[in-house]
């Protein structure tokens, strides 16, 4: 009882921390526009012009009138989409070609060749300059008031406006003027604004399903990997294994090792299959994509990974008692722990060495860097493959070594050792990916918290759980129902932090805006911070296109007179 109040203050000292830190964090990142902005959607059409735009400064100027500042309506952008990259490929073609002329500059060019491929870039340039103005007379008013979405972005005169604004209901019905902080500039996903909100609901629940069908038919291999680990059942089901038996100590490399590298490298490729499918769920930032891929890849780590190698074997009979007998469920899953610890340790020891070597190395990325610069992007410059962290990739497995800690804690303590150099090594690595790999695309401020907070809830309660079982099955009935207390306050301190600390990760204060708009008054900044916030969420479709890179490139003559 002593310890378990003990790793929960310290678990809500450590979110009152980290909020602490983030608001901070919010203090001195007050130049954002996102903190002057709100995203509105599901905008009516204005019933005197028909309209979405001037419906959106209506609005707001009659009940907002003394904090709105200015709107950015946003608008279907594919046809401007399709020109613009109509006009990149153009581009990178006269690029070809001028680099293709340098190349053979020093040897012998024929006029008729130089005169030739002059030509070509002067009729690409003409069909690029048609492009442009393709362009900007799509970009019109009149051609853009066809393509308008129910979306916009609002800008206030002051953060106490905006969160007044994003966190209030605008009207009696709620599925109209829907408001909410709008995200960063570069953490935006343009595209999703423009699926439907009705739709959204539809969209998560096709990227649940999928999820769920992916972590239910990955129990097949998983299981064949366990087969593995147990030889006398991997003799029965491949009987040409007996010949491991003939070389001394390849049995328990085979038994011991080999399974963790093989779900390892199934495992592998799960992260990039989660992100794949939050992409299509319809979320109008990568942040939230990103921390909706987490949430998958861990309950995928925790159900296929953990519980599946822990009931490995007569798995569906190890299932269907577990239904059939939800009581004896604690006793089953400490029994199915102990048995399995070694395959734990080796996983771990597997995850944490071949991981972090990897993560140090970016063979992958080396890779595709090497197979870029050699095929397609030839002769073209050298541009670095930078990319921020992924988190959908690192946290899960990260909580699952957490969840695999509070268990073996109990059941087998020999684990914990592996587990301290695993964080080690791993804390070291990541703090020099940090700093020194990975580039910054986004800023949350601490929004990753509350979820790690919960996977490390969730590891204490199955914990507990193991735990009444462990006791019952070493016949000590009143340790176990001493337990049941546990998870019962678990449960509740979990609630409380939910009511205490959750709220201030995803809605403003109006205290605190207001504290940082006096701030930015006494310092004259709160005009360049506005000012900064009104021009930056203008959708990609609006940017004029770029004619200077052209033109400039294209000064020099390909034939000099002689």
């Amino acid at each position: 009882m002593k310890s378990n109040t003990e790793v929960q203050m310290l678990l809500e000292n450590e979110y009152d921390d980290i909020l602490l830190k983030r608001l901070h964090q919010l203090h001195n990142m007050r130049h954002q526009p996102n903190q002057f902005t709100v995203l509105v959607r599901e905008i009516p059409l204005c019933g005197e012009h028909k309209a979405r735009d001037c419906s959106v400064d209506h609005f707001f100027s009659k009940y907002h009138p003394h904090s709105y500042e200015s709107y950015q309506i946003l608008y279907d952008g594919e046809d401007l989409e399709k020109l613009f990259n109509q006009a990149k490929s153009i581009k990178s073609k006269i690029e070809k070609l001028r680099h293709h002329f340098i190349r053979k500059h020093n040897r012998n060019l024929l006029q008729s060749e130089a005169l030739n491929n002059d030509a070509q870039i002067e009729q690409l340039k003409e069909t690029l300059q048609e492009l442009f103005r393709r362009i900007q007379h799509t970009q019109s008013k009149m051609q853009l008031r066809a393509k308008e979405l129910p979306v916009a972005f609002v800008t206030f005169k002051s953060r106490w406006g905006a969160a007044l604004a994003a966190q209030s209901q605008q009207i009696s019905n709620p599925l109209l003027w829907i408001t909410e902080m709008a995200p960063e500039p570069r953490d935006v996903l343009w595209r999703n604004l423009a699926v439907p909100y009705r739709y959204l609901p539809l969209y998560k629940f096709g990227v649940y399903v999928a999820a769920s069908l992916l972590t239910v038919f990955f129990a097949v291999p998983v299981t064949a990997v366990q087969g593995i680990a147990k030889f006398e059942r991997l003799k029965k089901w491949f009987p040409p294994a007996m010949a491991v038996q003939l070389i001394p100590g390849l049995r328990s490399i085979v038994t011991g090792y080999l399974p963790s590298v093989i779900l390892n490298g199934f495992v592998y490729i799960i992260p990039f299959a989660m992100i794949g499918m939050a992409k299509l769920a319809g979320y109008i930032s990568r942040s939230r994509k990103d921390i909706k891929a987490c949430n998958m890849v861990f309950y995928f780590l925790v159900g296929n990974v953990f519980f599946l190698s822990l009931l490995s074997g007569s798995l569906l009979d190890q299932i269907g008692e577990s239904f059939s007998h939800p009581r004896d469920f604690p006793g089953r899953l400490a029994s199915a722990a102990s048995a399995q610890a070694d395959f734990f340790m080796t996983y771990i020891l597997t995850n944490g060495l071949s991981g972090f070597s990897l993560e140090i190395l970016q063979p992958g990325l080396l890779i595709w860097d090497s197979m870029k610069s050699c095929m397609w992007d030839r002769g073209k410059k050298k541009r670095p493959y930078l990319y921020s962290l992924p988190y959908y990739r690192i946290i899960p497995f990260v909580a699952l070594g957490i969840l695999i800690g509070m268990v073996y804690a109990v059941v087998a303590p020999l684990l914990l050792p592996f587990l301290v150099g695993y964080f080690c090594l791993g804390y070291i690595v990541f703090i020099n990916q940090i700093q020194d790999v990975y580039i910054t695309t986004y800023e949350t401020c601490g929004q990753y918290w509350p979820y790690i907070h919960h996977y490390i809830l969730v590891a204490i309660v199955i914990m507990q759980i193991t735990m009444i079982g462990l006791f019952g099955l070493k016949s000590k009935p009143a340790a176990s129902f001493s337990i049941i207390p546990l998870l019962i306050f678990t449960l509740l301190f979990n609630e409380y932090c939910k009511i205490r600390f959750l709220p201030t990760f995803y809605q403003c204060s109006v205290k605190d805006a207001r504290d940082r708009d006096d701030f930015d008054e006494k310092t004259d900044l709160m005009e360049a911070n506005l000012r900064n916030a009104i021009d930056a969420y203008c959708p990609p479709c609006l940017r004029p296109p770029d004619i200077e890179d052209v033109e400039s490139s294209s000064l020099e003559p390909l034939l000099t007179s002689t």
